[in-house]
């Protein structure tokens, strides 16, 4: 029997490896472009960048030390230089896929960070897997910038998983719907008419207010806004802001706010502060041809005819009358139960007249107490 030279007992006792094997080594050198493993094979295996990670310019050094031991896929078992070219990032792909797999049968909610905002939507990495979330499932709302998504961490299912094609893709929008359900289920059954909620403006317009209650929005129209008057909403409220309201009535899932809370209520104690005969001071809130109405206090609004603005003959109340202008009138009618109350500066003209014996009109300038400019 011939005696076998050092060489070939050396190279019968290290083991033979194969493409595709999974391999454990122990790192032995680390540049910033790549890592050398002992394998325990007649060549040492190297992992480059590339084959590391999918991030650009990683620098190496930073995460792999002489020393560490680490698992790779064999990918070539002579790279043209006698080595073992291997990668991480294939083997971690690879598990990554079971593990995705796993969580698109189980429909497994996942987190993961945003590394990529796309034209088309996001894109996220799980155990080196990328994974894309178009932007028609990104929210339950459109969206038309995704920017404010990158490095978020975002949870989301696997909706298809098809890994041949190196297609992933991930739902966030299902998770928002089903817990915007949840919570509008949860918000409907504890809320009622008459309750004082607190809530968050969402959105303005020219008609009204949008609130978020938590579960369910609900409308704050321009008329419920106030006892007085808002001529302007985005003048008064603005996005973002909380605020408490009045739910005013619940039709199915729309449900109708109000500021105008009871114990505010200007005309619970009108009939004492307006009652007929008194002499009280308004400004000229709004007129139409038959008349003016004049804001006694905010939610409590007079009339005062055209055919009670003056003895003399006045056309149409803009003739005489500013908006915004300040006047004293007498409330010559008071009318509880439909909120209306009628003013006259003739009536009050008249009055002046008998007690001063004068026969001479009072004339509307000296009766109006000011202007708005």
């Amino acid at each position: 029997m011939s005696e076998l030279s050092f060489e070939q007992m050396l190279e019968e006792s290290l083991k033979t490896i194969r493409t595709g094997e999974v391999v454990t080594g122990k790192v032995i050198d680390v540049k910033e472009d790549e890592i050398v493993l002992n394998i325990g094979y007649k060549s040492d295996g190297i992992i480059t960048r590339n084959e590391y990670t999918n991030e650009p310019n990683v620098d190496l050094t930073n995460l792999v030390h002489a020393g560490d031991e680490m698992e790779a896929k064999v990918i070539k078992v002579n790279d043209g230089e006698g080595q073992v070219a291997l990668s991480y990032k294939r083997l971690a792909a690879d598990r990554g896929n079971k593990r995705l797999e796993e969580a698109f049968n189980n429909q497994e909610v996942l987190t993961a960070k945003v590394v990529q905002v796309l034209d088309g939507g996001l894109s996220v990495v799980v155990e080196e897997t990328r994974i894309f979330i178009p932007a028609s499932l990104v929210s339950d709302t459109y969206e038309k910038d995704l920017s404010k998504y990158a490095g978020q961490e975002i949870e989301f299912v696997i909706t298809e998983f098809n890994p041949r094609r190196h297609r992933v893709i991930g739902d966030r929008k299902q998770l928002m719907v089903a817990r915007k359900a949840a919570m509008q289920k949860e918000l409907f059954e504890r809320i009622a008419v008459g309750d004082t909620v607190e809530g968050t403006i969402k959105n303005v317009t020219d008609f009204g207010a949008f609130i978020d209650l938590g579960g369910a929005d609900g409308l704050l129209h321009i008329s419920e806004m106030s006892w007085g008057r808002v001529e302007n909403p985005k003048k008064v409220f603005k996005a973002g802001e909380r605020m408490k309201v009045l739910i005013k009535d619940i039709q199915g899932e729309k449900i109708a706010l109000s500021l105008k809370f009871p114990e505010a209520n200007p005309w619970a104690n009108a009939a004492d502060k307006y009652s007929k005969d008194r002499i009280v001071t308004g400004r000229v809130a709004r007129m139409t041809d038959f008349g003016a109405f004049v804001e006694l206090e905010p939610g409590v609004d007079a009339l005062l005819h055209v055919s009670q603005i003056s003895r003399e003959h006045v056309d149409k109340p803009s003739d005489v009358l500013k908006i915004g202008q300040e006047i004293q009138a007498k409330i010559v009618d008071f009318n509880e139960a439909d909120h209306k109350i009628s003013l006259s500066i003739k009536a009050m003209a008249a009055a002046a007249r008998e007690d001063d014996g004068d026969v001479a009109d009072v004339d509307i300038e000296a009766v109006a107490a000011s202007e708005a400019e």
